[in-house]
């Protein structure tokens, strides 16, 4: 045998001597292998490479939690909102206000005396966690704007502004507008048609030189005048939200209204009128502004982000879940006027006539995208540059980013 070969068989016996004293240290207690005998027979071949050892498996990731859980836990508002969240609105409860009533729970209690709807805020069939406190306006807060009384109140969350005022009030009482309900204002000029044949628009109204009454201060009326739509001696600042200047006059004047409810109103409620009017849109007179956008304090922006990166989506699901099965808002809605009792009428069948009046004339609904509740700032910018050409004192600086965000829109919801 060459010296070679003695080496390799040397080799292979002290391997297999290394392998038999690892199998007698497992601790399964088996005796270890005997010890091989010194022999001269052939050579053992070179030893195969040990295998090598299996990977250890991977710990299965943790599961990720089922869609439900994830959007369930977004609705989640407690610990991260104000409770209640407090709106104020800006008129008597209507349908225009519909989203807001969407959210209303079943244990909602009605206080006659604060004219306030109170109750779980639900998105959907969804307990948030909080409750919702809805608060009447107009003649409840002295016919203060949102942007005024949010100001007054601190414990106000959230009120019903109208873009034209967050512009002019901006400097004084300024608010940040995060979602709008409508997509259209509702306000209308409204007239006699059998009294006024010829009159089919804003413009005829002026050039026949009809008086218009009107709630003081509302900007679409210094725009129009300063546009030459309406002349400034035709302006009557009187009106008060009643019909019994309208009625009397018995088709004489025309009038500030509601497309989603002056018509049944004044064709149905009103028996001293009784009939149709006729009406143009302030939207499609040429002044696009948001009207009735909830709005924030400005300064209130960082505290309230984590809150309103939940709400606003939430809003923007009741805008589409009322628009398409209003009966239940609708019904809380009434139930809260009958109960405000005051000069204020709201049948179910105005209800159901203002929903689909919203829905016809595209008071709601998706802006120019496939999106609900945000805002255009291109349309806003228009506003801008007609309020400031009105003559109304705002700083030409002004950006549609200074009076709205769309930060907390969620793009995937809609009509």
């Amino acid at each position: 045998m060459s010296k070679k070969s003695w080496v390799r068989a040397l080799c292979a016996l002290a391997v297999l001597g290394l392998i038999a004293a690892a199998c007698g240290d497992d601790d399964s207690g088996t005796t270890p292998a005997a010890e091989a005998p010194a022999t001269t027979a052939a050579p053992a071949a070179d030893p195969e490479p040990a295998a090598e050892p299996e990977p250890a498996a991977e710990p299965e990731p943790a599961a990720e939690p089922a869609d439900e859980e994830v959007a369930e836990d977004s609705m989640n508002l407690a610990g991260v909102c104000p409770d209640p969240i407090v709106i104020q609105t800006d008129w008597f409860p209507e349908s225009e206000h519909g989203a807001l009533y969407q959210m209303v729970g079943a244990d909602y209690v009605i206080d006659a005396d604060t004219q306030t709807t109170t109750g779980s805020l639900m998105a959907g069939d969804v307990d948030t966690g909080i409750d919702i406190e809805i608060r009447a306006g107009g003649p409840a807060i002295g016919f203060a704007s949102g942007s005024t009384h949010i100001y007054v109140d601190d414990n106000i969350t959230l009120a019903y502004v109208s873009i034209d005022q967050s512009i002019i009030r901006n400097e004084d009482t300024p608010t940040l507008s995060v979602v709008a309900p409508l997509e259209k204002n509702p306000q209308i000029i409204q007239w006699d048609p059998e009294a006024q044949p010829d009159i089919e628009s804003i413009a005829d109204i002026g050039e026949a030189g009809l008086t218009v009454n009107v709630f003081a201060g509302g900007t679409f009326i210094d725009v129009f005048v300063n546009e030459g739509v309406l002349s400034a001696n035709q302006i009557d600042p009187s009106y008060d939200g009643a019909p019994s200047r309208f009625i009397t006059e018995a088709g004489a004047i025309a009038q500030q209204g509601f497309a989603s409810e002056s018509p049944y109103s004044y064709e149905v409620l009103y028996e001293e009128w009784g009939k149709p009017i006729a009406f143009e849109l302030i939207h499609d007179a040429g002044l696009r502004i948001y009207s009735q956008t909830l709005s924030i304090r400005t300064g209130d922006l960082d505290s309230l982000r984590p809150c309103l990166e939940r709400f606003v989506p939430i809003v923007q699901q009741a805008v589409v879940d009322f628009a398409t099965d209003p009966a239940r808002a609708n019904a809380i809605i009434v139930d809260a006027v009958e109960t405000i009792n005051s000069f204020w009428q709201y049948p179910p069948e105005l209800a159901d006539f203002s929903v689909r009046t919203q829905v016809e004339l595209g008071l709601v609904g998706n802006g120019p995208d496939s999106t609900v509740g945000n805002m255009d700032e291109s349309r806003i910018a228009e506003v801008i540059a007609k309020i400031i050409a009105a003559g109304f004192d705002v700083d030409p600086s002004m950006e549609p980013g200074d009076i709205i965000t769309n930060e907390f829109i969620d793009e995937s919801i809609g009509f």
